[in-house]
């Protein structure tokens, strides 16, 4: 069941990718990093505004969807949480429209901040519709509507940037028109699932008991991710921030780009476990969602340091490229401890209710990710806040592992993570092997590369038999025989 919703799954993940690389591809060449730096800390300011204010009541339906369809109260359940959004997304309007009339800020940042609370409130909406198709494992809707809504924001940003004046802007007004369209087409339809229902404040009670420590989490792990780009913004200038955020999008993308892929098709399977079965069948999902976070992630972060140099050359414009090069590797290593972390350690403080010690840990490497720039960012320029990132994540994880673990005993399959960096490193030491010609074009170069690195690593996974893999390998290919039979008769 796993695999067949990690490829249900895998159509928004492809637009995710797209998005994600393209809009580096093509906006650091469309844009100054002066403006790609404004762009990437608007994008980091709504994001804690999200999450602050959205993100508990998302995390608390996607919690109890399952447990509302086994007791038959799912109407009621869904009236509770679009009658919370209506409220949050009231007050929100509100105090966002006096804050923008009455503080003190720049003209055209005003209007880039308009532009970015829209897209917020129109995602915070979408997000609830979206959070109940994946909680009700409708992996085909939840694919077809958030692969339109990245592919038409993604391209309408582009067009904007590319044909008007409108800048950094451009990016989230494309956000804002795509939210709005896809939130038109499905919000309908879900809305009925709720009709009868009846909202209940101490229902909206027990969501934000479940979901507020959720969010603080969140707010703290973005402060840790994101935080450090007004730190560098205020210390370095917004230029820094464009070129930081160049190079942490090329390798922290790719590598949240699997892990969401992971999470999307693992969460509600693993609640649903819980919730429908036992603790063993929760444990059991859990412990094949690491084996295929491993499987892809692992050698991802591998990969994306062997070929920094020519990658940041192929993905982003001349202005971004050296210093781009240099954050790469060292995000790289971040991103996937972030990624298991927040997709799997966390799971533990999710699954047992414990939200609120979460927020408790991921408290401790927020704020010594702050020290640390402050620290480093003055003597070592953008390396100190790469390193500062580094350092606080190895810290979360750890912190994570340890506290999580004793509230829901996720399996740590220690045997599966080594074979698996087995894999990464003989993949690594084959590519580092191979001479390649220097006065090669970058391209060729990252292709090169890549490609060796790939089949280097898929040969060491199907040897050390990595998730499984030579199984899911002979599956597919006595399906395509038998295929091949029934054509041929």
């Amino acid at each position: 069941m796993l695999w067949r919703h990690l490829f249900g799954y895998l159509p928004v993940n492809i637009a995710q990718a797209v998005a994600g690389f393209g809009g580096i591809f093509l906006l650091t060449r469309l844009m100054s990093p002066q403006d790609y730096g404004r762009y990437g800390l608007i994008l980091a300011a709504m994001t804690f505004f999200h999450s602050f204010v959205f993100t508990w009541l998302e995390a608390a339906l996607a919690r109890f969807y399952a447990r509302a369809e086994a007791d038959n109260t799912l109407n009621d359940t869904l009236s509770s949480a679009y009658g919370a959004l209506a409220v949050l997304a009231g007050a929100s309007f509100i105090l966002g429209a006096v804050a923008l009339i009455f503080l003190p800020i720049p003209t055209d940042f005003k209007a880039l901040a308009g532009y970015a609370f829209a897209a917020v409130m129109l995602r915070a909406a979408l997000n609830l519709t979206m959070v109940a198709r994946k909680a009700a494992r409708e992996v085909g809707r939840y694919s077809l509507i958030e692969f339109f809504h990245i592919s038409a924001g993604f391209g309408l940003g582009v067009i904007l940037v590319a044909a008007t004046d409108l800048r950094a802007a451009g990016p989230i007004i494309g956000m804002v028109v795509a939210a709005g369209m896809a939130l038109l087409f499905d919000l309908p339809r879900l809305l009925k699932r709720a009709k009868g229902g009846k909202a209940s404040l101490a229902q909206i009670r027990g969501f934000a008991l479940y979901g507020v420590p959720i969010s603080l989490s969140l707010v703290l792990e973005y402060a840790l991710s994101s935080g450090d780009r007004f730190l560098i913004a205020g210390f370095l200038g917004t230029a820094s921030v464009g070129v930081y955020t160049a190079g942490y999008g090329l390798a922290n993308r790719t590598l949240d780009v699997i892990f969401v892929w992971a999470g999307m098709a693992a969460a509600p399977l693993t609640i649903a476990a819980l919730e429908h079965g036992s603790m063993d069948e929760a444990r059991a999902m859990a412990r094949k969602a690491f084996g295929f976070m491993a499987l892809l992630t692992f050698p991802a972060a591998t990969g994306l340091a062997l070929v920094a140099v020519p990658l940041a050359s192929v993905m982003t414009g001349p202005a971004f490229r050296e210093e781009a090069a240099s954050i790469i590797p060292w995000i790289s290593l971040a991103g996937l401890m972030n990624g298991v972390m927040t997709y799997y350690l966390h799971e533990a403080f999710t699954l047992s209710k414990r939200t609120g010690m979460m927020a408790v840990v991921m408290a401790v490497p927020a704020l010594l990710n702050i020290v640390l720039n402050i620290i480093l960012l003055p003597k070592m320029g953008l390396q100190g806040a790469v390193i500062a990132t580094v350092i606080a994540y190895f810290v979360g994880m750890v912190a994570s592992a340890i506290v999580g673990l004793r509230y829901f005993p996720l399996p740590l399959p220690w045997l599966a993570a080594g074979k698996t960096l087995l894999a990464c490193a003989i993949m690594a030491a084959g590519v580092m092997l191979v001479p390649m010609p220097q006065n090669w074009a970058a391209l060729a170069l990252l292709f090169t590369k890549a490609g060796l690195g790939a089949a280097f690593y898929a040969a060491a996974a199907l040897a050390l038999d990595l998730a499984g893999c030579q199984r899911l390998l002979g599956t597919v290919i006595e399906r395509l025989r038998k295929r091949g039979e029934v054509v041929a008769s």
